[in-house]
């Protein structure tokens, strides 16, 4: 069996582990693998200026390793901040011997603390889903074998060796820690729930506080969402008020927009995830998120606008929609309204396949169509007429609410 075959056998043997116990198996391995006699694996944390990495395994057999959880700012003044900075592997003879030309340097302060001496390092970033660095592992001193003495550099082949392995460990560790945010966040919203209900009478502002947790819970798949729930609730709002709804049923859409994709939450999550062309059978999962999100939606009586959202917001005027294929005015007002915000919202978006289109171009999308979209098929015919009238405030709505831009580190 090849080493990618071992890593997978080693990865699926215990699923469903933690991600501080799968990434200190990894790191056993990648140790074994290489011979190293020590080794840390970091994990990625946070957006711009903010990132960090992780250390959430550190190994040494010769000395006592901190099991304490300690972080590194990501820059490339560090070795394994230039390494998730980059996604390039080091392969280091001496760490206290660096080219005065190399912009990283290798703190000494565990081998002032332990007596410990770090020579060789091997430096490899860990890929995700989106092929970017997710963590990075960093490998110290390879064991002498035979009659060799003292710690051995790491070679090229050993950096050929760790190559092809690197997404599939990176995409498990990156699994593990989704995962734990997901359980974190429903920990989170069940406490929140069980305070709601320890109340004497459901409040307004309990109601919203909740509504606005189960939305958000549905974006833990997407980090990329931003503000994309106020902004569709406010769009929603916005068109229901031009086709003269009355108020009671303006206030309710400007909250239940938000729920239109919470069917996402019982996705699979490897549909959710995966890059590229959806196969068959995974188009036919994402399509069941309409039901799910009406299967969640629909035991409350406050939620009934949000469930036919949820149900009916990929029906199209013509026909031509999912799940049911339901025509023209056999689709819930609500679900037409907010089918035109959150495609205005998605196209002024940037996603990764798309980069962000400006309000123009957006705008001529939704009124004349492009090779994906026809809005005479899509869209009900009075609703993006009063959209073609007043659409600037939309842009209004963008602009008040659009995400700031991501701090490059």
């Amino acid at each position: 069996m090849g080493l990618v075959g071992q890593f997978l056998e080693f990865i699926e043997s215990e699923p469903n582990q933690s991600l501080r116990a799968l990434s200190a198996r990894v790191l056993r391995k990648c140790r074994e693998v290489t011979g190293a006699e020590a080794g840390t694996i970091f994990m990625l944390h946070g957006r711009g200026r903010g990132r960090q990495l992780e250390a959430v395994s550190v190994q040494n057999d010769v000395v006592r390793a901190r099991s304490t959880v300690f972080t590194l700012p990501v820059d490339q003044t560090s070795i394994v901040g230039y390494v998730a900075t980059t996604g390039e592997t080091l392969l280091l003879d001496d760490a206290y011997v660096i080219p005065d030309d190399l912009p990283y340097r290798f703190n000494p302060a565990f081998d002032l603390r332990t007596g410990f001496r770090t020579r060789s390092i091997m430096a490899f970033a860990l890929k995700g889903f989106r092929d970017q660095p997710i963590g990075v592992v960093q490998l110290i001193n390879r064991h002498p074998s035979g009659g060799e003495s003292g710690p051995l550099t790491f070679l090229a082949e050993h950096e050929q060796m760790i190559a092809p392995v690197n997404h599939i460990v990176g995409r498990a560790l990156e699994r593990a820690a989704t995962m734990e945010r997901l359980t974190e966040r429903n920990r989170a919203l069940t406490r929140e729930r069980r305070r709601v209900a320890e109340l004497q009478a459901e409040t307004e502002r309990a109601f919203m506080v909740s509504v606005n947790l189960l939305a958000r819970a549905a974006e833990v798949h997407d980090e990329d969402t931003g503000n994309h729930i106020l902004r569709v609730n406010e769009y929603s709002y916005a068109l229901a008020t031009w086709a003269g709804c009355n108020r009671a049923f303006c206030k309710e859409i400007r909250f239940s927009a938000a729920l239109h994709d919470v069917g996402k939450m019982s996705v699979d999550q490897a549909v959710l995830h995966k890059k590229g062309r959806l196969d068959e059978r995974e188009m036919a999962e994402m399509r069941r998120h309409p039901v799910y999100g009406h299967d969640i939606l629909i035991a409350s009586d406050r939620l009934k606008m949000a469930a036919e959202v949820a149900l009916c917001h990929h029906e199209q005027w013509a026909g031509t929609g999912y799940p049911r294929g339901l025509k023209g005015e056999e689709i819930p007002l609500a679900a037409r309204i907010v089918a035109i915000a959150d495609c205005y919202d998605a196209l002024r978006s940037a996603r990764p396949y798309k980069p962000s289109f400006s309000h123009e171009k957006t705008v001529d999308i939704l009124l004349n169509g492009d090779d994906r979209l026809d809005p005479r098929a899509h869209f009900d015919p009075r609703l993006i007429g009063l959209f073609a009238a007043r659409h600037t405030e939309f842009d209004a709505i963008w602009e008040r609410l659009k995400d700031a831009e991501p701090v490059e580190a």
